[in-house]
């Protein structure tokens, strides 16, 4: 998560990735898994044949390796990557040992930026992946990326990308200024924000491989007040520093306070894809 950006940025704080990384379990989609699993058959990789080899891109504390690891049968060999060290130590400490079928599963950490990865850093490997990754990068990094894993020929499986689209319940008349201004905040820099999954479908079918896409929501109710609290500062931050005059002064505290009592759900969008090979 922290490979393109700051290290030291809340985003991709550890106590902030533990917060949410229950409700990223929950939202992401099973869905993907059975064609991902038929490719990786098709390589000769998982239960029955060689080690599955798996490239985690930007893998913060490794809650994507702890949610897809257990979920595939075979042995499994993983490199982690991303530019923050103390995330690479967690996320090794904590990846799983054994897959779905008691197999043995592996990891190797390597800080690098994505930006720099090649075609060469992926020889061999059979599926790339990463979470809440591809909303932080730019037109350019998803082409490279997309490149660099068309030239290796294997699977790209990317889960919780955000949409854009927020629902609030109860609902404010400020909340769609507050989401487009949020929304605006994300396409900062150049970065692609919620037109990530449109940007990377259309990149990897120029380049012949063939895209599923499928929606990953959290559904954030009472029972996950703590983090649609740390939610919602954040995105109300956000749109207040992309234009100030989006956020009413009472906004914040009425919203948290529905947040303290219960009374304040959330559905953010997000989507997962996964491309492989037209073949």
């Amino acid at each position: 998560m922290s490979s393109t950006s700051d290290p030291a940025s809340p985003a991709f704080a550890p106590q902030w990735l533990a917060l949410r990384e229950k409700a990223d379990a929950d939202a992401r989609a099973t869905a993907l898994l059975d064609p991902l699993r038929v490719h990786l058959s098709a390589r000769g990789a998982g239960a029955g044949g060689r080690p599955i080899r798996v490239a985690d891109l930007g893998c913060g504390s490794g809650s994507q390796g702890r949610w897809l690891a257990p979920r595939l049968s075979g042995a499994q060999s993983w490199t982690l990557y991303d530019l923050d060290p103390c995330l690479l130590d967690l996320a090794g400490a904590r990846m799983p040992r054994t897959s779905a079928d008691g197999s043995t599963v592996n990891a190797r950490m390597c800080r690098q930026d994505l930006g720099e990865l090649t075609i060469g850093d992926l020889d061999g490997i059979d599926v790339v992946t990463g979470s809440a990754l591809l909303d932080l990068l730019d037109r350019h990094k998803v082409e490279s990326l997309a490149r660099a894993v068309v030239g290796a020929d294997c699977a790209a499986l990317f889960t919780l990308s955000v949409t854009g689209r927020v629902e609030l319940f109860p609902t404010d008349p400020a909340d769609p200024v507050i989401t487009t201004a949020f929304n605006d905040h994300q396409r900062r820099r150049g970065l692609l924000g919620p037109d990530a999954v449109p940007v990377t479908v259309e990149v990897f079918q120029t380049l012949g491989w063939r895209v599923l896409t499928f929606p990953s929501p959290w559904r954030l109710c009472p029972e996950h007040s703590a983090l649609t609290r740390e939610w919602l500062r954040g995105w109300v931050e956000a749109a207040a520093e992309q234009d100030p005059a989006s956020v009413p002064s009472d906004y914040p505290e009425r919203r948290l306070n529905q947040c303290e009592t219960g009374e304040l759900g959330a559905h953010v969008e997000h989507t997962d894809l996964l491309a492989l090979p037209a073949s």
